[in-house]
């Protein structure tokens, strides 16, 4: 059943820069917006909508079932409404597939989280980095300090080279030799960089022979029946329902920056999913049925973040909840769609938050705000 006239549908029990956006959630609460209707999961996404995104969608899960709601559109200047259950580029939540593909790995005695970088791809990280003293744990913790790439990436930093480059293909070998240019991070701490993700993607291509994308689709896609989660590749277009994502690059004028070859996120950024996919993935995950019980412990095992009020594991943060407690979950920016998601310890309760278009602070507040008090909620 839909409810038109407040963009809420209601389910039967189913059960770049991105480092900028990384662990935003936890700044509190998003400045009070008055939303409409009384849904509670409506009036959260109306507040999403109401810091300036062109549209928002939320899907939440508990064991009483499964709830969606939208607000805006899907194309300005339309009044096609956010599609339900529409595809969009999840960003850097792909990194908590990664380190899910690397942990089994693990489990299967095929590689060990200390294990150095160098062991699997001798010569690579070098420079003033050195590959020998950097293990794959540090790669997935973020505490391995190779710089970041993706600034050097054209076509997410303004619309002339969003324009020029959008069809550009990239390798990850290609990238990381760009990242070695740079000295690495200083300091001793936790440092984000989508480098270490894909050189995480690359190590899966050592130990197993097989790429990244296929180890994604047959351990987690396909055993979980994600018919909704695309592994892109090259492939610039989101096929099917979607909303258009949309970016300023800092300018007042927003360009449709749907298109894209996704290739500079391969391991780090690059999948196509939904909502409720997402939901699907982490409670399967949280709930124990990817991995083994000593590598879900190992991946939430967490290290403090900077200034972040937050701690961060192998691919998943932990992000304190405001009624006591904890969820784990990943932000996701690529170029105009910005999501938020995660599961409760146990993943009985799941939420997910996407909108179409750049979010400042305080759209990124009002997306965590939501998962915050629907992981909360008592629902029926």
């Amino acid at each position: 059943m839909i409810k038109h006239a407040s963009g809420r549908h209601r389910h039967g029990l189913l059960v770049t820069g991105l480092a900028s956006v990384l662990l935003a959630a936890t700044a509190g609460p998003a400045a009070a917006t008055e939303p409409r209707g009384t849904d509670p999961l409506q009036q959260q996404v109306d507040a999403v909508h109401g810091t300036g995104a062109v549209g928002a969608f939320a899907e939440v899960t508990s064991p009483g079932g499964r709830d969606s709601a939208r607000a805006g559109t899907a194309r300005i200047g339309t009044g096609r409404p956010m599609p339900w259950n529409g595809r969009f580029r999840i960003g850097s939540a792909t990194k908590t597939f990664t380190a899910t593909v690397v942990l089994q790995l693990v489990g299967e005695g095929r590689l060990s989280l200390d294990d150095t970088v160098e062991k699997w791809l001798p010569g690579v990280v070098r420079g003033g980095n050195d590959g020998s003293r950097i293990t794959v744990r540090q790669l997935l913790q973020h505490t391995s300090h190779i710089p970041e790439v993706l600034p050097e990436v054209p076509a997410l930093n303004s619309a002339e080279g969003y324009r020029a480059e959008r069809f550009r293909t990239y390798t990850p070998e290609e990238l990381v030799a760009t990242a070695m240019r740079q000295p690495p991070v200083p300091g001793t701490g936790w440092s984000y960089s989508n480098t270490n993700y894909m050189l995480a993607a690359m190590i899966i291509h050592e130990v197993t022979q097989r790429s990244w994308a296929h180890e994604v689709r047959s351990r987690i896609i396909g055993p979980l029946g994600l018919r909704n989660t695309l592994v892109p590749g090259t492939f610039p277009l989101i096929p099917g329902p979607h909303a258009q994502a949309y970016t300023a690059f800092g300018t007042g004028t927003s360009s449709d920056v749907t298109v894209l070859d996704p290739s500079m996120a391969i391991g780090s950024g690059s999948l196509i999913s939904t909502t409720h996919d997402l939901n699907r993935f982490y409670a399967a995950l949280l709930g124990g049925r990817l991995l083994p019980r000593a590598q879900l412990d190992e991946m939430t095992t967490t290290v403090p973040t900077p200034d972040r009020g937050v701690s961060y594991g192998l691919g998943l943060g932990e992000i304190r909840l405001s009624c006591g407690g904890s969820y784990f979950g990943h932000p996701g920016n690529l170029l105009g769609y910005r999501t938020w998601g995660g599961a409760t310890r146990g993943g009985a309760r799941t939420a997910v938050v996407y909108v179409n278009s750049d979010g400042g602070q305080e759209t990124q507040e009002a997306m965590t705000t939501l998962v915050d008090r629907e992981l909360c909620r008592t629902r029926s």
